[in-house]
C-alpha cells in the first residue's frame, strides 16, 4: 500500500515562509515526477512546481522565483519552499508523485492535502 503524507501547512502573514514535505512510504521500487498542485476555492486544481527523478524543475509562472520544490531521492521525499507568500497563494496543497509499487505498474499516487493559508 503506496501513501503519501503532506505536513508543514498552515496559516502565515503576506511575505512569510512556509515548508511543505511529502513523503511516500510503502512497497516503492521508484519514483518517477514528483509534484505539488493547488486547489482554492472556487477555482480548478493547478499545478505548482514539478521536479523529476533526474532533478529538473518546473513552476508555474505565478509563483517564479517564490517557490523551489526539491526532493530526497533516499528517503522518498519532495520538498515546496514558500517564500514571499502571497494572500492569493491560499489553497490547500496536494503532492503527487507518478510511481512504480514493486510488483505493479506505474501510475499516480495523491497525497490527502495540506492547508495553506494567507494573510494580508
Amino acid at each position: 500500500q503506496v501513501q503519501l503524507v503532506e505536513s508543514g501547512g498552515g496559516l502565515v502573514q503576506a511575505g512569510g515562509s512556509l515548508r511543505l514535505s511529502c513523503a511516500a512510504s510503502g512497497s516503492i521500487f521508484s519514483i518517477n515526477t514528483m509534484s505539488w498542485y493547488r486547489q482554492a476555492p472556487g477555482k480548478q486544481r493547478e499545478l505548482v512546481a514539478a521536479i523529476t527523478s533526474g532533478g529538473s524543475t518546473n513552476y508555474v509562472d505565478s509563483v517564479k522565483g517564490r517557490f523551489t520544490i526539491s526532493r530526497d531521492n533516499a528517503k522518498n521525499t519532495v520538498y515546496l519552499q514558500m517564500n514571499s507568500l502571497k494572500p492569493e497563494d491560499t489553497a490547500v496543497y496536494y503532492c503527487y508523485a507518478h510511481l512504480s509499487p514493486i510488483g505493479l505498474g506505474s501510475r499516480g499516487y495523491w497525497g490527502q492535502g495540506t492547508q495553506v493559508t494567507v494573510s494580508s
